[in-house]
């Protein structure tokens, strides 16, 4: 197999976790040892439908996710079990922006492709992690909010840019300090440092998401800053949630006028 998309579709069905990571890592050594590129004459990419993944966990609404504390081994482990269902989900997302956007330079697809890399590291340390708390992923109940996004702008590039990597996805900049601070006055700082890597290597994946948020904005002649505010209020509407990671998100490529609107906004949410 020498089309990109199509071995990123592969890595996209896979359902087990295990294969789904041999994939993604072998797809990232291929795309890098030159092996794998886009074809222009490649198939159309298919409707988005759900992607591979195990029988469990099993998805639930987010409000059906019962809220655990962090005083017992228990609640740790939901929360460990949490994260690494995003970044399992996240893996799915790189591959689906690989498969699913067609005609991009070549950059755009190695900086979704290095992110799917980075996703199934994180899980596999996650996973780790989870088992030496005595539980594996599916233990618990999880929601598809992050899949959920995908569907919704699986028709537009810009909006995929837009509301994945820099509204989803930075969630996790906000609100990981927090949790890092929480685990850490538990003494749990084994899973402290496993969330210090995500923390530090996500601000890079929000930024290819800004990076091309910006590409496909000056591809079609829009003005970044309006469309994506106008993509917030029509696709989260009440549903934005501060506070925000204003160093990290500066960081991933926000500017200090967005970083101003997305408070306002969330705080009239």
């Amino acid at each position: 197999m020498t089309d990109l998309h199509a071995a990123a579709k592969r890595c996209l069905d896979a359902a087990e976790p295990a294969e789904k990571l041999r994939l993604t890592h072998a797809t990232w050594q291929a795309l890098l040892a030159g092996e794998l590129a886009p074809d222009a004459a490649a198939p159309a990419p298919l409707p988005i439908g759900a992607p591979g993944r195990p029988a469990r966990p099993v998805l639930v609404s987010a409000r059906q996710v019962p809220q655990r504390g962090l005083g017992t081994p228990e609640g740790r482990a939901a929360l460990v079990h949490a994260v690494a269902h995003i970044e399992f989900n996240a893996i799915n997302l790189a591959w689906d922006a690989v498969y699913r956007f067609r005609g991009m330079p070549a950059d755009y697809y190695r900086d979704w492709a290095s992110c799917a890399h980075d996703e199934a590291r994180h899980f596999a340390m996650l996973s780790d992690r989870l088992a030496e708390l005595g539980h594996a992923y599916g233990d618990f109940d999880a929601h598809n909010g992050l899949w959920e996004m995908a569907e919704k702008t699986a028709h537009r590039d810009t909006a995929r840019m837009a509301l994945v990597p820099r509204v989803l996805e930075a969630r996790g900049l906000d609100v990981t300090p927090g949790m890092i601070e929480r685990l850490t006055g538990a003494g749990d700082l084994r899973t402290v440092e496993i969330l210090q890597v995500i923390l530090r290597e996500e601000v890079a994946h929000v930024a290819a998401g800004t990076r091309w948020f910006h590409w496909c904005c000056a591809r079609d002649g829009i003005e970044p800053r309006t469309t994506f505010i106008d993509l917030l209020r029509t696709h989260m509407g009440a549903s934005l949630r501060g506070p925000f990671n204003r160093p990290a998100r500066l960081a991933a490529g926000f500017d200090e006028a967005e970083m101003d609107q997305l408070t306002m906004l969330a705080a009239n949410s």
